[in-house]
């Protein structure tokens, strides 16, 4: 599985994106989840189990002015 572009290296069968949130450490609350350039909604990520081929991308938004 890819994040971000890169090789992640705890994936494991049935993780969910939740926990790769939780294994990344991201504590940003405003985050813009993608899997395989689809938008996935965050109250979704406990249920959304990961394939191994599948490309996560998570970024987390910025305040501007």
């Amino acid at each position: 599985m890819l994040l971000n572009n890169r090789s992640f290296e705890h994936w494991y069968e049935g993780i969910t994106i939740s926990e790769v949130i939780e294994i990344m450490n991201y504590i940003y609350p405003k985050l813009v989840i993608k899997v395989n350039d689809v938008v996935i909604d965050r109250k979704d990520c406990d249920t959304f189990v990961l394939k191994e081929n599948d490309e996560l991308k998570i970024h987390h938004l910025l305040a501007g002015g």
